[in-house]
Order: C-alpha cells, then structure tokens, then sequence
C-alpha cells in the first residue's frame, strides 16, 4: 500500500469540507463536476490527488477559491466562507442569492417580533 502524501489528505479533507456545507452527497457533486462517485472519494480520503481540470471544476462548482481548497487547514468562520462564496457568483446569480437572503432576514425578524408578542 502506497503511503497518502500530506498535500492530498489536506486538499481532499478540504473538498470534503466545502462540499458538505454546500449540501451536496458525494453522489450529487461528482455528477455536477462530471466525475465518478469513487473518484471524488478517492480525491476526498487523500488516496490520490486532483487533477488541475477537476480542481477548477470543483472551485467553480463549490464558489470557492483554489486557495480554500489548496491551503487552508482550518475552515474559516462561517459569515466569512459565505462572503467569499458570494463574491465569486455572477451579477445576476448574486442578485437572486441577494433577493433570497433579504426575504429570509425579513422573515427571522418577523418570526422574532411575532415571539415576544
């Protein structure tokens, strides 16, 4: 058995990472960046290392930097991994992620307010 090296246990605990907060199965995410299910696992445990091709897939897929991916080894704060994901959407993507959080905010200060009545 071949010993894992660092910067691949590294790189896919970090994929795993991004790709759990997003909400996505192993299953569902290998489908939208158009590899095998055994594939992402393999890249996930560190077993093998990712192709440059599948990192950018990944990036875009996730709207994370390659750095996110590649360096860090402690996850940012949440509000900071969110900023982050919404600088890299496009004018009109952002607008839509605007629109909804905008309505969901409403609806915490509404239920908030509707609570101490």
């Amino acid at each position: 058995m071949t010993k894992k090296k660092e910067i691949n246990v590294l790189v896919g605990a970090n994929i795993k990472r991004e790709r759990e907060k997003a909400g996505y199965t192993q299953e569902k995410f290998s489908e939208i960046i158009g590899i095998g299910t055994k594939s992402l696992s393999a890249i996930e445990r560190g077993t093998v290392g990712v192709s440059l091709t599948t990192l950018l897939k990944i990036c875009k897929a996730l709207s994370v930097s390659s750095g996110t991916l590649l360096l860090e080894d402690t996850p940012k704060n949440d509000v900071q991994s969110l900023t982050e994901r919404l600088q890299r959407l496009s004018p009109e993507q952002y607008e839509i992620a605007h629109c909804i959080l905008c309505k969901l905010m409403e609806a915490f200060a509404l239920s908030e307010t509707e609570g101490k009545e």
